[in-house]
């Protein structure tokens, strides 16, 4: 049973990611977010050993200084390094779980693309998460019937930002954001053919990635 949550609580947004690097189109869009839902704050949480993805290019400590230095300017921010202290895979229940140890009942938000919601039937433990936070589905308008929740989820879909600071968690919420042409694919196939990334995110990102030659293609 969830713990009574505390009156008309913010809820706080939770980010996980390789972020390899992190760039704009993770920071606009979930500052987007962040203000449509009226949230507390919203913590960022690279993954050192994601299980759904090859290995990284950057290393974990060089993908956790790069989100350090991408929020320093974006108030309502926060790094949460906690996955780094926890050996084995990032698992993304597991961190929810220390989340929900460490805040007790105040309703947490997991913050996700379409795509990463019709894959979460393939996460670990899956079928826990909704019990541990809503889940915030951001979409890109327009609104399709690919968008929608499968049939597990459809009682738990709610269009009402404010249903999110009644319940630590269980709610399903479909939230339109601006599109973003940027991904961390483009910016590292980018770089290694040398071309100027600066636009795509921040400065200080830019100039660590410089400063240590990241995604530079490698000579033979």
């Amino acid at each position: 049973m969830n713990p009574k949550p505390e009156t008309h609580a913010q809820p706080i947004g939770i980010l996980g990611g390789t972020f390899d690097p992190i760039h704009y189109g993770h920071l606009r869009t979930t500052d987007e977010v962040r203000r449509a839902l009226g949230l507390r704050e919203v913590r960022l949480v690279p993954a050192p050993r994601p299980p759904h993805r090859g290995v990284p290019q950057a290393s974990a400590e060089q993908r956790l200084r790069m989100v350090e230095l991408a929020v320093a300017d974006w108030p309502g921010f926060r790094v949460d390094d906690r996955e780094f202290h926890r050996a084995g895979p990032s698992y993304t229940v597991l961190t929810l779980e220390s989340l929900r140890a460490e805040l007790g009942a105040t309703p947490l938000c997991l913050l996700m693309g379409v795509d990463a919601f019709h894959e979460i039937e393939t996460w670990h433990q899956w079928q826990q998460l909704p019990e541990l936070a809503h889940l915030v589905v951001m979409t890109r308008p327009p609104f399709s019937d690919a968008d929608r929740a499968p049939a597990w989820a459809t009682l738990r879909v709610t269009s009402v930002p404010t249903d999110l600071a009644q319940t630590p968690a269980g709610r399903i919420l479909f939230q339109a954001v601006v599109p973003q042409d940027i991904s961390a694919t483009r910016i590292r196939a980018a770089i290694a053919a040398g071309e100027d990334v600066s636009n795509a995110l921040p400065s200080a990102v830019w100039k660590f990635i410089q400063s240590h030659q990241l995604y530079r293609r490698v000579s033979n």
